[in-house]
């Protein structure tokens, strides 16, 4: 549901943003859809990329390269917030249930394709790490969607936890145990932390990459996550739906990745009519920044530019 007072704002160096909102689970959503300026030129209405966020993403984190590039393609972008993160409604915060969120992206592809702008017959998704997860997801059961793009996607959560350090991994299932037996407001730990400190994510860069993400785009993040949400890592495992997938599909995997370890002997050959793959020489946050940052979007405008017109493209 697009809310009345929908809010559409435009600066010299960005596209049209409306802002709106959404319902899942009966809690309010919030959601962005950027619009080039030149919606005349596309008859039926523009083709349209839904973001999927990752592990602790909300709208703004490390999105505003690629937001700005699919822009700059023709496509009209939607990001949005999960319940209970960023600026959307909803209790406890910052909790993960990769069933639920699931459900939430398809609230989200519903909301986009009710869009009077966009072309609900050409909707791409796009994913990020374990939002890559949830595309492969939702892919796997749309094949009336025009394409998919997943990024450093967490395709395997039994791969995830075992390139997580034993002792961490301990500390990970008490406090989980802990937050999840634990009545009223739940045990946060940090979403991020620095190299060897406890937090879900410490490896990669991870810290150094909210900082930058941060710097880049001024917003305030907050870093905390429900310990419960680590409990669903090992059991969550879309890998086993790329056989089902039957719309075109493009994978990008980091070489280095051992925050959502892209492994290819699993991956690949699952599914050659639909399903292609690329590998980047970098860990899982490189993809984000320079000088990875090109080709790794360089890889997804060409998949892009296959999927529609070059007149549009």
């Amino acid at each position: 549901m697009t809310s009345p007072k929908a809010v559409v704002s435009k600066t010299d160096c960005q596209p049209v943003r409306v802002k709106s909102v959404f319902y899942s689970d009966g809690v309010q959503c919030a959601a962005s859809l950027f619009l080039p300026e030149a919606l005349n030129k596309v008859p039926g209405g523009l083709p349209a990329i839904l973001m999927v966020h990752g592990w602790g993403g909300v709208q703004g984190s490390l999105t505003g390269p690629f937001i700005a590039a699919f822009i700059d393609a023709g496509f009209a972008v939607m990001t949005f917030d999960y319940p209970g993160w960023g600026s959307s409604e909803g209790l406890p915060r910052n909790c993960i249930n990769p069933a639920k969120r699931v459900g939430n992206v398809e609230s989200a592809l519903t909301h986009l394709k009710k869009q009077i702008v966009v072309n609900e017959k050409k909707i791409v998704l796009w994913g990020t790490s374990f939002g890559g997860g949830h595309v492969v997801d939702i892919a796997a059961q749309h094949p009336e969607l025009l394409g998919a793009i997943a990024q450093v996607p967490m395709l395997d959560g039994r791969d995830a936890v075992k390139a997580i350090p034993l002792l961490s991994l301990l500390r990970f299932g008490a406090y989980g145990m802990t937050d999840l037996l634990k009545v009223g407001r739940p045990i946060y730990i940090p979403v991020v932390s620095a190299p060897g400190k406890f937090g879900s994510m410490d490896r990669d860069g991870a810290e150094e990459a909210m900082r930058r993400g941060i710097e880049a785009s001024g917003m305030k993040y907050d870093n905390r996550i429900a310990a419960r949400s680590v409990l669903s890592i090992g059991t969550y495992r879309p890998v086993k739906r790329l056989s089902k997938i039957k719309i075109p599909t493009l994978l990008i995997g980091a070489s280095g990745d051992t925050v959502a370890p892209f492994n290819r002997a699993n991956i690949e050959g699952q599914n050659k009519k639909y399903v292609q793959t690329k590998i980047i020489d970098a860990n899982h946050f490189d993809p984000y920044f320079e000088p990875v940052l090109s080709k790794n979007l360089q890889y997804q405008l060409d998949f892009l530019k296959s999927l529609i017109s070059p007149k549009i493209i």
